[in-house]
């Protein structure tokens, strides 16, 4: 795989994410003539975003799919005006920054936060381009910044912003180890812990912040039928003039456990990790509708984070086990299989990916058990604020779990080990600290 792999398709990532973007804003306009879209917009920024509010719900199709690809573009704009070192963590941010402005990010709420990561960065006198994964995967707390703006006043949200955003970067790299790999969304977990001293701190002066279930139905076959088109892009896109090249090595990055950092870009020819996109996107879209879900805002959303992360960790053999665990663990609590909480828990659940391809399918299973029943309950103290909720109870499964399995259980062993990845990437392209790849953790 060499310099030739690395340099044949990476640069085409912030044009490719562009075209994402703007091809989510010309969906949106089919859906709702301007002065709908426009109203609607105003009512998406006007919310208070806590989890789960679903801008389909709030606003329609139209002006959500709109949100989400301006989103996406002001995303890439941020990314290209730095100069991120575009890697598959660059992937994984697009994914989730588009699939979370359809339910709780917004053209308003994201940018104190980024801002704030940025001043963090100017005190520091480094880069941006070193933190800006964390600064935009930290607008998970955008609920915070919507919340304070809506009860207090905008200059409230602002302020709360800036400081989360400034705090935020030093807090996620001391979090992120002690989750060992085993979490994908360990930003997740580090918004978690801000969160969980930021809401008590609003209930000491008299806010009464609490969580969400704007949740819309109804939508299924103009969603899916969109989705599917997109998947199956991807598909094609992916085996393209060399299908057989293609299929040898994505059954190579097949047999890889997704710990962290696992970055397909820099290891795997193009077309690979675009079957792997296009792959996770079909399983993670046929789960919701053979399980009797809804493809919805928040749904789709989860969607776009596995496709993302299908360039960071993610692939079939590592995210069935985990989805598997979640609908067992369903037949065992009080909450239909099919609930909200439970369709983003099956398609979230798969941070926990890196369990099942470090360890074997068994305790895929295992940690989507876990994670099935944790994850309704480790969002309560945090009311809806940290629109990552799965990443906090994969970060809390994770530090328990993998010491446990340590100990206990023989590690599987995948044909490409992180230390093969790590020497792959070496090969592929030199590289000075300054321009290592942003995982979104440090």
């Amino acid at each position: 795989m060499g310099k030739t792999v690395v340099s044949r398709y990476h640069r085409a990532i912030l044009p490719g994410s562009a075209a994402f973007g703007l091809a989510l804003v010309l969906f949106g306009l089919t859906q709702a003539p301007p002065a709908e879209i426009v109203e609607g917009l105003r009512a998406i920024v006007r919310s208070e975003d806590v989890l789960i509010t679903d801008y389909i719900a709030v606003a329609g199709v139209g002006p959500a799919f709109v949100n989400a690809g301006l989103v996406t573009l002001i995303t890439v704009a941020v990314l290209k005006l730095v100069d991120d070192p575009l890697n598959g963590a660059t992937v994984v941010t697009v994914g989730l920054m588009a699939g979370f402005s359809l339910f709780g990010k917004n053209i308003a709420n994201i940018w104190p936060i980024i801002i704030g990561t940025g001043l963090y960065a100017l005190l520091r006198r480094e880069t941006f381009a070193r933190h800006v994964n964390v600064a935009l995967r930290a607008t998970a707390l955008a609920p915070v910044v919507s919340f304070l703006s809506a009860e207090v006043r905008p200059a409230a949200g602002i302020i709360t912003g800036l400081i989360i955003g400034f705090l935020i970067p030093p807090v996620a790299e001391h979090a992120h180890r002690i989750q060992n790999g085993m979490n994908l969304y360990s930003l997740g977990f580090t918004c978690g812990l801000m969160g969980m001293m930021l809401v008590p701190a609003f209930k000491a002066f008299g806010m009464e912040p609490s969580s969400a279930l704007v949740w819309s139905e109804g939508n299924d076959l103009l969603l899916g039928a969109a989705l599917g088109a997109l998947c199956l892009f991807f598909v094609a896109a992916g085996l393209g003039r060399r299908p057989l090249e293609t299929l040898r090595a994505y059954w190579r990055l097949l047999r890889t456990s997704g710990r962290v950092p696992s970055d397909y870009v820099r290891t795997f020819p193009a077309g690979a990790v675009l079957l792997n996109i296009g792959v996770n996107g079909l399983i993670a879209a046929g789960w919701i509708l053979l399980t009797g879900g809804d493809l919805n805002g928040a749904t789709i959303g989860a969607i776009f984070t596995v496709m993302g992360f299908s360039a960071y960790g993610k692939h079939p053999f590592n995210i069935l086990p985990v989805m598997a665990g979640v609908l067992l663990g369903s037949l065992t609590n009080h909450v239909e299989f099919n609930a909200p909480a439970l369709q983003l828990a099956a398609l979230f659940g798969t941070t926990l990916a890196p369990i099942a391809g470090t360890f074997g399918w068994p305790f895929g299973i295992l940690a989507g058990l876990i994670h099935s029943s944790v994850v309704l309950q480790a969002g309560l103290p945090l009311e809806g604020m940290n629109l990552y909720n799965n990443g906090f109870s994969g970060g809390l499964i994770a530090i328990v779990l993998y010491p446990i399995l340590t100990a206990l259980v023989k590690r599987r062993r995948p044909v490409l080990e992180e230390e093969d990845l790590f020497a792959m990437f070496e090969q592929a392209e030199p590289q000075t600290p300054e321009e290592l790849p942003h995982d979104g953790h440090h």
